[in-house]
């Protein structure tokens, strides 16, 4: 292979394997992030190249190894890339999966969940607190 068609593709190949971080965020128009314990659920609304928005669906995961001052932390990513026309094909069969388990096997609560459950109530109720004592002092 020519030494300049060479050093053109490993250049192309950089581009895509590196990315630019900037690029990427500036495509990103809406972000939702869903914590589940160890997980990050990550909802992000990008639009592509022709301005057509997709939904890109990441999951992260922490992973520590080791242990004392060796400890390792790093994040395991898995991505689903879903586009407009896929949407109502993909709500039907997440809909199906989500009842056969519900019919099927009873979700087990998690202490994590049931701690961040109890941490939304005491701010609910703080909020109702607060709500419902509303003092206006106006000066004039």
């Amino acid at each position: 292979m020519n030494p300049i068609l060479k050093a053109l593709t490993i250049m192309e190949d950089f581009k895509k394997t590196s990315g630019n971080s900037e690029m990427n965020d500036r495509e990103i128009v809406f972000s939702k992030s869903i914590k589940a314990g160890k997980r990050i659920y990550y909802l992000d609304v990008k639009k592509n190249r022709k301005e057509e928005m997709f939904l890109a669906i990441t999951e992260s995961k922490k992973i520590v190894q080791g242990e004392g001052e060796d400890v390792q932390v790093s994040f395991e990513k898995h991505k689903i890339f879903l586009y407009k026309e896929d949407f109502e094909k993909f709500m039907v069969g997440l809909e199906q999966a989500i009842a056969y388990i519900r019919e099927r096997q009873e979700i087990p609560k998690r202490d994590y969940y049931e701690k961040e459950e109890e941490n939304d109530i005491d701010t609910t109720e703080n909020k109702e607190e607060s709500s419902s004592k509303v003092e206006i002092d106006i000066d004039f």
